[in-house]
């Protein structure tokens, strides 16, 4: 305010001697020490919002989330003495006191004066039956680890449909370019332009439902019910994830980019041998043969951590100290490790597989579309009669490729 009203003086002081057409060295002096510190004021201004905006920030996120504990503190200075005057001789309340009885009087209606029962605990210092109390405060809720999600990171691209179905027309017809053989000869004729439709449909609905009995609701409360909304949030997304790779197509799932391999067109290679950068690397070469990637730092893998234990353990040339995992990191892209996205090593020996993709062209090797958002919905009828609440999450979503040349799976990596 104060640099604000300062600007205001020096506007005015400029504009009495801009408006002179004889103005004396002085006052030319004057204009431009006035035009200077106006600038300098811009400056401090512009800080002063940045600063003030800083603080009503910390400010805002200091009351928005006042902890149980200030509450605690807030009725631990609530005196009952008071309602006891107020009702007998009608004295006016004030303090904390005032402040936490206001508050419960707006929350629902009563005859006399609202008590807390908080303020009927015993407090600290006060000696009882059992010894000296102990109260227990509950922190809280400290969420479940759930698998990171690997889809974005190997390139998928998640589409947001509001209905309906969606496609992606990819060419799929050979046209090629020919030389006219002679002076008078005719050049390559016309070959038909050939497209192949991928399409996205909602036939796919995964769900995640759960009870929370009346005594929970008590213990925790909005933030209990906060933190089910995540772990549910966590579940389908880990459950998506999985389903992206590993969908088996039938009972309800779609069909998972590894699973339908053969259904996508991707090219598969069985290496039935020890996990190698020899055989990424062929992989990488085949990418590039089909103009799909420039180079390795253009592709990304998929693979188990078994897969990178078994790798960096073994040694590339004998007493160099340089391992089969160096190898393969120094050249590829990226390398995500994921133990949800690929299944468990079997067989004897131990196997497993592994995953290549690469962007041609801004393309994604896979899409998953995703229609609307995820739908939540409360019954409030269902454990009307226990008290509880049900709650559950509904997601529609889809998978498809629209390239099959921009992924590679490797079958048969051995990891021991």
């Amino acid at each position: 305010v104060k640099i604000a009203r300062r600007q205001s003086e020096i506007r005015q002081a400029l504009a009495g001697l801009v408006g002179k057409t004889d103005a004396t060295a002085d006052e030319l002096r004057q204009m431009e020490a006035l035009d200077v510190e106006y600038r300098q004021n811009e400056t401090r201004y512009r800080a002063a919002l940045v600063a003030e905006d800083t603080e009503r920030r910390e400010a805002g996120a200091d009351l928005e989330t006042r902890s149980s504990r200030e509450m605690a503190d807030l009725m631990a200075r609530f005196e009952l003495r008071q309602v006891v005057l107020s009702l007998d001789e009608g004295r006016a309340l004030d303090g904390p006191t005032a402040e936490i009885v206001s508050e419960l009087r707006s929350a629902g209606g009563f005859r006399g004066v609202p008590v807390p029962w908080a303020a009927l605990e015993q407090r600290a210092g006060e000696t009882v039956a059992s010894g000296t109390p102990n109260p227990m405060q509950t922190r809280p809720i400290i969420d479940r680890l759930f698998p990171a999600s690997v889809a974005g990171r190997m390139g998928a691209q998640m589409i947001t449909i509001d209905s309906g179905a969606v496609e992606w027309p990819v060419t799929t017809s050979a046209v090629t370019a020919g030389w006219a053989d002679g002076e008078t000869a005719n050049v390559a004729g016309p070959t038909a332009y050939a497209t192949t439709d991928r399409a996205l449909s909602p036939d796919h609905n995964l769900g995640v439902q759960m009870r929370i009995t009346r005594k929970t609701l008590k213990q925790s409360g909005d933030a209990l019910e906060a933190a089910i909304r995540r772990d549910m949030n966590g579940a389908m997304q880990s459950e998506l994830d999985k389903a992206i790779f590993l969908g088996t197509g039938a009972n309800g799932q779609p069909l998972g980019v590894i699973t339908g391999a053969a259904t996508y067109g991707i090219t598969s290679t069985a290496v039935a041998a020890a996990a190698t950068w020899g055989a990424f690397r062929a992989a990488v070469v085949r990418f590039m043969a089909a103009n799909a990637a420039n180079g390795p730092g253009d592709v990304k893998a998929l693979i188990r951590p078994e897969v990178w234990d078994f790798m960096d353990d073994a040694e590339a040339f004998t007493g160099t100290g340089v391992t089969e995992w160096a190898r393969m990191a120094a050249q590829l892209g990226e390398i995500v490790q994921s133990s949800n996205a690929l299944a468990a090593p079997a067989g004897s020996p131990l196997a497993t597989s592994a995953l290549l993709t690469t962007s041609a062209g801004g393309v994604a090797p896979v899409f998953v579309g995703l229609w609307g958002a995820v739908d939540l919905i409360r019954d409030p009828f269902s454990d009307a009669q226990a008290g509880g609440l049900r709650i559950t999450a509904l997601a529609t979503a889809d998978v498809t490729v629209a390239r099959a040349s921009q992924l590679q799976l490797l079958t048969g990596v051995e990891v021991a």
